[in-house]
């Protein structure tokens, strides 16, 4: 039989458990101006369990990782003397009204009932001090010390989107981490286009970063609970225009199909359309977005239109794991899942095509391949900044001749010419290769490979935009599909919007486009 805890047994588990100190101590305002115990959502209770030093969290508005973190602080404070934390907005109002919250939980902390807190010393517009020795303190990116001196044991950065320079201040905040494997940095946000939270976040996902991503659609649980009157509105709003019916899942389209089979309940999906009367669909994509790319939605100057980039992520195929791939060639099964995604195996006799891009190898650009059928569905992409022009050649070999030897295009300007080369000579050439017709003093003849310039880049630009947005492809390489956001068009150049963003999958989407319009085949399909 178990033994029950004594009451200062129970007060020690309540402190030394994060979401007990949030259920039982902790007091917040709810939708309804009430002064409610603060339980922990879903989305909440697995940040807290899965972060690590480092974490960036990119969330729809108002899911409530700001009030966990404000939270967070105040529980370490208490229960670990002489530590600091800090609180970051990006203006003024914001830290007022962060401020203000934590102020409010310390407030009702049940200190007259129990002695297990500290008492507060210091209390003043941007600074919370503790008689134990702990300090918590509000500040604004305009801060230019922000960081310099102090030992911190939780840094929060709210709406870290917004900042003018979030790298410079990571560069002054990161140093100043307590060296505990207890210290954290969160920076969550909503998105704001394409910036430095971005980029991190891009980093971050693919694991080349030291933060941790985290990303939570719009349609969480928690949603259900913090918009509970709105869905009710919804669901009313949405019965007056459908004959007195509920939606239901019968009557989907093929968008709120996916997301009702990716967990989105009826009631959100009622709840979107209501929302969407008087919102333009990008704003609600970077608001309330359904994937990471939907929330980084570009509404500049991008060749491609965003709004369908944003529904093309709802429909991609999630790349086929490597047990299902034993039949691949072995110089490619190192890269499965590393660079090398198979989404569909080709059939007997079907017609394959493919676009090539060329890059060094030597840690900048990336060489890449994207691979379709003759409809338009996409089977593989690759994509490595690693790989020798010598490798390179090995790889495009073999996935050309895996996916029924396809017919492939490869831009023939720098590095392409080599592997032209490579594939053509020896005793066993690739035959299947695109020709383009080149004139020289008044003679024309076939030559291996695409020539980009202005004019065949300008058609191969406007042939796959046409292509994209009249939904003749169907893209599932989910890279792809975020370089095609920054892919930006100025003064009749196509270019990148940043240079740190790439492009090398959208020149090999392009010329496996063009692969498609040629419609060759020079071999016999096995």
């Amino acid at each position: 039989m178990a033994v029950a805890l004594t009451k200062s047994q129970k007060i020690n588990k309540i402190m030394n458990t994060f979401e007990l100190f949030c259920k039982n101590f902790v007091k917040i305002i709810d939708n309804d101006g009430e002064l409610v115990p603060f339980v922990l959502n879903d989305q909440q209770q697995y940040y807290i369990v899965n972060a690590g030093k480092y974490n960036l969290i990119l969330k729809p508005r108002q899911l409530g990782f700001t009030t966990a973190s404000l939270a967070y602080c105040l529980w370490m404070a208490v229960n670990n003397p002489n530590t600091n934390y800090l609180i970051v907005s990006y203006k003024g109002d914001s830290a007022k009204d962060l401020f203000a919250k934590l102020k409010r939980m310390n407030l009702h902390l049940p200190r007259a009932k129990y002695d297990a807190f500290p008492s507060v010393v210091r209390d003043n517009r941007d600074e919370l001090v503790f008689s134990n020795g702990s300090t918590i303190r509000s500040t604004t990116t305009g801060n230019k010390d922000l960081g310099r001196g102090m030992n911190l044991m939780y840094v929060l950065l709210s709406e870290a989107a917004f900042y003018d320079d979030l790298n410079g201040i990571l560069l002054s905040l990161e140093p100043a981490l307590q060296k505990t494997e207890r210290s954290k940095i969160c920076l969550e946000s909503t998105a704001n286009g394409f910036n430095d939270l971005q980029k991190l976040y891009d980093r971050a996902n693919k694991g080349l970063s030291k933060y941790k991503a985290f990303f939570f659609p719009f349609y969480a649980s928690a949603y259900e609970k913090q918009f509970s009157y709105d869905i009710q509105e919804a669901v009313k709003w949405y019965k007056t225009t459908n004959k007195g019916q509920r939606l239901s899942a019968k009557d989907l389209d093929k968008e709120q199909k996916l997301l009702y089979d990716s967990g989105c309940s009826l009631n959100m999906l009622m709840w979107k359309e209501y929302i969407l009367q008087d919102k333009d669909k990008n704003q609600f994509y970077q608001e309330y977005p359904a994937t990471d790319i939907q929330a980084f939605i570009n509404t500049g100057q991008s060749v491609f239109d965003q709004t369908l980039i944003a529904e093309a992520t709802n429909y991609i195929l999630p790349p086929m794991p490597k047990e299902e791939l034993e039949h691949v060639p072995d110089i490619l099964k190192q890269y499965i899942g590393k660079g090398l995604d198979i989404f569909r195996l080709p059939k007997p006799k079907q017609r394959m095509f493919a676009g090539v891009d060329v890059a060094s190898g030597s840690g900048n650009d990336y060489s890449t391949i994207s691979v379709f059928n003759g409809d338009g569905q996409q089977y593989a992409s690759f994509y490595r900044n690693d790989v020798p022009v010598y490798k390179f050649a090995a790889i495009l070999r073999e996935i050309g001749l895996f996916f029924n030897y396809a017919f492939i295009v490869i831009e023939r300007n720098g590095f392409g010419t080599s592997i032209l080369e490579r594939l053509r000579e020896g005793d066993n050439p690739y035959l299947n290769l695109f020709k383009h017709r080149h004139f020289d003093k008044g003679k024309s003849r076939l030559q291996l490979g695409w020539s980009s310039n202005s004019v065949t880049k300008n058609k191969a630009v406007t042939d796959v935009k046409e292509m994209f947005e009249c939904q003749l492809v169907q893209i599932d390489c989910k890279e792809t599909l975020k370089q095609m956001q920054t892919f930006i068009e100025k003064d009749n150049k196509t270019e990148n919007k940043n240079r740190s963003n790439h492009d090398d999958l959208v020149i090999s989407f392009m010329l496996a486009i063009q692969a498609i319009k040629a419609n060759k085949y020079y071999v016999e399909v096995a």
